[in-house]
């Protein structure tokens, strides 16, 4: 799995779990969310640093 994949999986998962936790009251599941979703966006721009310097002429 590609590291944008992965970044994008896990803001995904990271967004659903802070809405439940929010939902629901439950401050744990709602901090794991956005730990989760900070992850996400990381390794999203992780990806987008990675394809700059694959596009970038040497």
């Amino acid at each position: 799995m590609s590291t944008r994949t992965s970044g994008i999986g896990n803001t995904v998962k990271g967004t659903a779990k802070e809405v439940a936790g929010k939902a629901t009251g439950d401050r744990a599941k709602e901090a794991e969310g956005k730990a989760q979703k900070t992850v996400g966006k990381t390794q999203n721009k992780v990806a987008d640093a990675t394809d700059d310097l694959k596009r970038k002429p040497r």
